[in-house]
């Protein structure tokens, strides 16, 4: 079991690091090269800035049974194809249950957006959601150890 980071504004990558070396797993981030990032800990992967690219190398080095730390719902449903695990940087995990109600919403958004509309952004992210990330992604590592 690998933590892998879709770490292009990503909010929780530090913490996501912390919670893979308390465990002794495996941390990798992805990031394009609009970003910088270096991790005493983490392997940093930064690939050339284009649309997806950091996404695509992502799920090619994703094996089963790793974790995707993603807010990307498509990167999450190419994941999941994959038989690797995947939560977004609210704790929210992404499964058969939610994935395809989830793209649905992308594909609307991006419906509204192209026809002129403006849809509101997310408000300001609080201590409560990082606390809810590290809570749910530690019991998706405890709940998924001894099965991989």
């Amino acid at each position: 079991m690998r933590i892998l980071i879709d770490a292009d504004g990503c909010p929780v990558t530090n913490i996501a690091v912390s919670i893979s070396k308390s465990h002794g797993l495996e941390c990798i981030i992805v990031c394009d090269s609009s970003h910088i990032f270096s991790s005493d800990y983490a392997q940093v992967i930064t690939v050339d800035k284009g649309a997806d690219s950091a996404d695509m190398k992502l799920v090619n080095i994703a094996l089963k049974g790793d974790i995707a730390v993603t807010q990307d719902y498509g990167l999450a449903a190419m994941c999941l194809a994959r038989n690797v695990l995947a939560l977004d940087q609210n704790g929210r995990i992404y499964d058969s249950s939610n994935i395809d109600a989830l793209l649905l919403s992308r594909h609307t958004a991006k419906k509204i957006r192209r026809s002129g509309g403006r849809l509101k952004g997310p408000p300001k992210r609080t201590k409560q959601q990082d606390e809810d990330f590290r809570v749910a992604l530690t019991k998706l590592i405890e709940d998924n150890i001894n099965f991989m």
